[in-house]
């Protein structure tokens, strides 16, 4: 389908209630969750509506979403309530905010199938919220407060798409944590022997299998030992009797993934000594590093490597539903193992998945790259029933 058709460009919001005891979204009324939406509406009718959402991610504008819309294709982003926002983001409360937007489509909107498309971080969101439509367990968060998807009555999607998708926030992160760090409170006290961007390091890239299993475990042992820090500190507030009390804090260097340094680690066409932010040396301690700004609550849900219950691929076993999976040869953010990964642990028989050979994370800069990945979405969504 390479025809380019007009569309409108809808912007509208998802409003409703949910029942809070604090607040971790910036103002607005307390019982009230508002999302904004934007609905790409092509001339031609359509039973069928792509949905997009990210965790955090403001993705109504991205290439793929325009240009599914000029292919003929209904398709909405919308926003979760911490769009660009994620030191208090719970992964359970996204999953509602998704509910809402699929929910509205259906109910008020009038489309009859749903198909999710996971753009990045939003692969491991579809995947966590369809697995909890198909068979919802949750009704707490990893901190024990009560979110209850249960009650929710979550509305499975029919079809999904993973688009440069990783496995889950958190095991995103302990892939990107810096190893080296020693002490959380004083990131100047590391070892030298695991310190990536320490040029006097003996360990250089390519790294040896022996180092790279090394830093590996490392970086596992310090999200645990984060974690096991963020439980004492919410235990210790409930002893007080303060139970809605929260602690906000700084996760130093994380961004120092080995491939970053070395690309024959999970190799790919990536640029070396470069990361989809930008120089990973500069981004490691930088603002927008991920899981920069946290909170207690918001670190067991999102980013706990033992405890986050949106881990995407224990959740694809369970989706049940047509998937396409498309990785780019030249992604700097989520390399092929995630795509292989996540291909391989989707629970269906019927999954298909595809390369777009030099294509980075976004189609930056690559409009034949981009044209590719979205025919075959459109070649696929039409071939499993979803074009009209």
């Amino acid at each position: 389908m390479s025809e380019s058709k007009k569309y409108q460009r809808i912007p509208y919001m998802v409003v409703f209630q949910e029942q809070a005891k604090y607040k971790d979204t910036y103002a607005g009324a307390m019982e009230f969750v508002a999302l904004e939406a934007h609905l790409l509406k092509p001339a031609n009718e359509s039973k069928t509506v792509v949905i997009f959402m990210h965790p955090i991610g403001g993705g109504a504008y991205l290439p793929m979403v325009s240009s599914l819309a000029k292919k003929g294709f209904h398709v909405i982003y919308c926003n979760s309530r911490y769009r660009g926002v994620d030191s208090a983001l719970i992964m359970e409360k996204v999953a509602l905010d998704l509910g809402a937007c699929v929910r509205d489509a259906k109910e008020r909107l009038g489309y009859e199938k749903v198909v999710l498309a996971g753009w990045s971080g939003g692969g491991s969101l579809s995947l966590f919220y369809q697995s909890q439509a198909k068979k919802t367990t949750i009704t707490h968060t990893p901190a024990g407060d009560v979110v209850n998807l249960v009650d929710a009555n979550l509305i499975p999607a029919d079809g999904m798409m993973l688009l440069a998708a990783h496995i889950s926030r958190a095991g995103t992160l302990t892939e990107w944590m810096d190893a080296s760090i020693l002490d959380e409170s004083d990131p100047t006290k590391r070892d030298p022997e695991l310190d990536l961007y320490d040029s006097n390091n003996s360990n250089q890239a390519p790294y040896s299998p022996d180092f790279v299993e090394r830093y590996r475990a490392a970086q596992i042992a310090r999200n645990r030992k984060i974690t096991a820090w963020v439980k004492d500190k919410l235990q210790a507030f409930k002893n007080d009797g303060l139970d809605n009390e929260e602690f906000a804090f700084v996760v130093h260097g994380t961004m120092a993934d080995p491939r970053f340094l070395d690309v024959t680690l999970d190799p790919n066409d990536r640029p070396a000594n470069w990361c989809y932010l930008g120089d990973p040396r500069v981004v490691n301690n930088g603002p927008v590093g991920l899981a920069r700004f946290c909170t207690l609550r918001s670190w067991l849900s999102q980013w706990s490597y033992d405890d986050s219950n949106a881990d995407g691929l224990a959740c694809a076993e369970h989706i049940g539903v047509p998937t396409l999976v498309i990785g780019n040869t030249a992604d700097d953010a989520c390399t092929p193992s995630h795509t292989h990964r996540l291909y391989e642990a989707v629970g269906v028989e019927d999954k298909e998945m595809h390369e777009i050979k030099g294509a980075n994370h976004y189609y930056f800069g690559q409009p034949d790259k981009m044209e590719q990945a979205a025919t075959l979405c459109a070649d696929w969504l039409t071939q499993k029933g979803f074009s009209q």
